[in-house]
């Protein structure tokens, strides 16, 4: 399990090198990388980070996602609600073919954690490598 700083903004957080780490402390060769997310208010993307995908996508949750008062699930910062109905957008989890003991990701791909949840500043991220044998 990796820790993620998220901090106290909406974000999309680049943990493509834990995950690489992470295969290079298993020893990996051929198979699944699984990442998961155990919270109710975050997810995990493949995209593109670095040039601007990252800002579009936060302005894109925004736009389906409004922070205002008319989500039925109501505690915590204005607004909360949305950040519970996100991971129905934006899955909790990934699924990444390792080839070799490397992600095998398009070739501007990158693994982000993605978190609308202003009042959690800190993400656990669980990685489990399957061996494709």
């Amino acid at each position: 399990m990796i820790r993620v700083a998220t901090g106290s903004r909406e974000t999309v957080q680049d943990i493509t090198g834990e995950c690489e780490d992470f295969l290079g402390r298993t020893g990996a060769g051929d198979g699944l990388l699984h990442i998961f997310v155990p919270h109710a208010t975050a997810g995990i993307a493949l995209i593109e980070l670095g040039s601007g995908s990252d800002v579009d996508l936060l302005d894109a949750m925004r736009a389906l996602l409004p922070k205002d008062d008319r989500w039925t699930h109501s505690h915590g910062s204005l607004g909360h609600g949305r950040s519970h109905v996100m991971p129905a957008l934006v899955p909790p989890y990934a699924t990444i073919p390792v080839v070799g003991g490397k992600m095998a990701l398009g070739t501007w791909q990158s693994v982000a954690v993605v978190d609308l949840n202003v009042d959690n500043v800190v993400r656990n991220v669980r990685l489990s490598f399957i061996d494709g044998g």
